[in-house]
């Protein structure tokens, strides 16, 4: 089992930035691909970006690409994602989740999931 709790949403204007925070407990963090998703009313869930077991790699949705950086500390057992140049279609509720097999962009390839945290763009 690994549990996860996100932090590190709210509000922020146009061109802004926030620092989302995921940390894990249970399981070896330092075993598991982790990934950031994002879910805004009435949409489906949307890759965001992960990274592997090591932070070796790491992969980002064409949305996201030169704005947003995951990145983790397995000292910390703590996840993050860096958002920079906020955009309002940014706006959702971001969840972090963990793989024990590899990293993907597919929500049915990770295992657990966080509650999520609210991130609101204002234009």
């Amino acid at each position: 089992q690994v549990q996860l709790v996100e932090s590190g949403g709210g509000l922020v204007q146009t061109g802004g930035s926030l620092r989302l925070s995921c940390a894990a407990s249970g399981r070896t963090f330092s075993s598991v691909a982790m990934g950031w998703f994002r879910q805004a009313p009435g949409k489906e869930r949307e890759f965001v970006a992960t990274i592997s077991w090591n932070g070796g790699i790491t992969y980002y949705g064409d949305s996201v690409k030169g704005r947003f950086t995951i990145s983790r500390d397995n000292s910390k057992n703590t996840l993050y994602l860096q958002m920079n140049n906020l955009k309002p279609e940014d706006t959702a509720v971001y969840y972090c989740a963990a793989s024990i097999s590899f990293t993907s962009t597919m929500t049915n390839m990770y295992n657990y999931w966080g509650q999520g945290t609210q991130v609101t763009v204002a234009s």
